[in-house]
């Protein structure tokens, strides 16, 4: 079974092309809808214990949890260290109930692929990137975004040049999301026999 790592950062538009790739029959492992459904209940104990008065009716508050961790290195690797284990569990069942229903290639959508070193782990990594100008166009207009907090967001990135340079493919979604779907489509022609 092939694995594709798909990433990109904040406003890219690499949603978009998880979807589109979802709607050629590929099973996609999100990992950002995943921790959403971690901070819906399964892992708001241990974000309220390290993070107390983050949680309201036993859901995470992504804006005040957001708040305490955004500028505050430790407090986000705290975070991650609660997090990021039980995403990659998620992602380990999602990648063997793929492998049992015989899958001939999955796609795993991780924003953090190669700040985690998870690019190590797929076969191939499929960048979404679009222009600068584009991406910040996108962001703003993200409810409760403002430049310093996309300036934060950005910083623990790696940089999106630097991420081209390691990638197998790079979809630009700046050409509009037609032609991002006609990429797609290429990666999947190109990727066809392997696995």
């Amino acid at each position: 079974m092939l694995v594709i790592g798909l990433t990109g950062s904040i406003g890219m538009g690499k949603t978009t092309t998880a979807a589109m790739f979802r709607a050629e029959g590929v099973k996609v492992h999100d990992s950002d809808a995943t921790v959403h459904e971690l901070y819906l209940g399964p892992a708001a104990e241990a974000v309220e214990r390290a993070f107390p008065g983050t949680v309201r009716d036993g859901c995470v508050d992504r804006g005040l949890l957001a708040e305490r961790v955004l500028d505050d290195p430790q407090a986000l690797r705290r975070l991650e260290a609660i997090i990021h284990p039980l995403v990659a569990a998620s992602r380990e069942a999602f990648l063997a109930e793929a492998a049992r229903s015989g899958e001939r290639l999955v796609v795993v959508d991780v924003p953090l692929l190669f700040e985690t070193g998870l690019d190590r782990s797929v076969d191939v990594v499929v960048l979404v990137s679009a222009p600068e100008a584009v991406q910040k166009e996108r962001v703003a207009r993200r409810a409760g975004m403002t430049e310093d907090k996309l300036s934060a967001i950005l910083a623990q990135q790696m940089p999106d040049a630097e991420k081209r340079k390691r990638s197998h493919f790079v979809i630009d979604t700046g050409r509009g999301f037609a032609a991002a779907e006609r990429q797609v489509h290429a990666i999947l022609r190109s990727l066809a026999g392997a696995g």
